[in-house]
């Protein structure tokens, strides 16, 4: 029998709001991909992020519009050459992979001959706000180990030390999301470096991060907004120190992998990252985990519930997924 495809978008309420520089939102807006074959079927999901000029109704589109391809035979190596890197060819991938596990009875890492999943420690995000309210929600969160504080704006050194003040044993990240000039980088690093930071995603605009190779990084420098697949590492040399992947960035967890073995053969460190999505999202990501310093895979956490057969959290530490949830 060929294989089908469905298509639908999903909204999963937030716990509260999630704030970055670019704005905030109270929900998470998926597309979930089903491929069958009549006795197996295998699931993905993607979040479309605006900042990448995607919306969830063109991601959809763009999903169900290869629906005739696959029909007819078109696979996952194929798909890497149909559609471009982003959250369809994603959610498309991750059916994929999901879909040939079940045939094959076999765990998803079997077949792509990668470590298998373990429990791992992840971040927890602290969204923007002003100072105080950050800080009273990092004391909230002061008991878990690594937390990422989301600046990106004027006060950001008087945020980073509130929260230092709030979370003293607690290892801090920082993601300004493209939210500082050049003109204020120093400033900001310099303060971050004083709170005790360890990483620091994507301080400048991806279009204009041209400072970072001509300063002093006093705290190392992961790319997220400018990082997306293999072709747009080599660009980032001499700039930054490592790179967050994310699978909806990548296009799938078959680029994820082949961008995380390249990244490495430059030299830079790797962080495995995701937008806001429930388990179902996850759980490839944490192949990629695998291959990590850092790993940002709260996105089940901060939703006000997540679909069942999710994943199980101890506190900030994520098992591995079970067969009903994925691969």
């Amino acid at each position: 029998m060929p294989i089908l495809l469905s298509v639908r978008c999903e909204r999963w309420p937030i716990a509260g709001a999630f704030t970055i520089s670019r704005g905030s939102k109270t929900e998470a807006e998926v597309v979930v991909a089903e491929l069958t074959d009549g006795t197996f079927t295998g699931r993905g999901e993607c979040t479309p992020y605006p900042r990448y000029g995607e919306t969830v109704a063109g991601v959809a589109a763009t999903v169900a519009s290869c629906a005739d391809d696959i029909r007819h035979g078109l696979d996952r190596a194929a798909l890497q050459r149909t559609l471009p890197a982003g959250a369809a060819r994603n959610a498309l991938d991750c059916a994929f992979i999901d879909l040939e596990a079940k045939r094959a009875n076999r765990a998803a890492w079997e077949l792509l001959a990668v470590a298998p999943p373990r429990p791992c420690l992840t971040a927890y995000t602290i969204s923007l706000g002003p100072a105080e309210r950050m800080a009273q929600a990092a004391a909230a969160a002061s008991a878990r180990p690594l937390l990422k504080v989301k600046l990106g704006g004027a006060g950001d050194p008087e945020r980073i030390a509130a929260i230092r003040n709030a979370a003293p044993h607690a290892e801090l990240i920082a993601d300004a999301n493209e939210g500082w000039h050049p003109d204020d980088l120093a400033t900001n690093l310099a303060a971050c470096a004083a709170a005790g930071v360890t990483l620091i995603e994507q301080p400048l605009p991806a279009m204009d991060d041209s400072a970072l190779a001509a300063i002093a990084r006093t705290v190392p420098v992961c790319a997220d907004e400018s990082v997306h697949d293999r072709a747009t590492l080599r660009a980032l040399v001499g700039k930054y120190d490592a790179v967050n992947i994310k699978l909806d960035k990548a296009g799938g967890l078959t680029e994820a992998l082949a961008l995380a073995a390249e990244a490495r053969t430059l030299g830079f460190d790797l962080m495995v990252g995701c937008m806001i999505a429930t388990s179902l999202a996850i759980a490839p990501a944490l192949l990629v985990a695998t291959l990590a310093r850092v790993i940002d895979l709260d996105g089940p956490l901060l939703l006000a519930r997540d679909r069942p057969d999710g994943l199980r959290f101890d506190g900030s530490v994520i098992h591995p997924a079970s067969a009903a949830l994925w691969g």
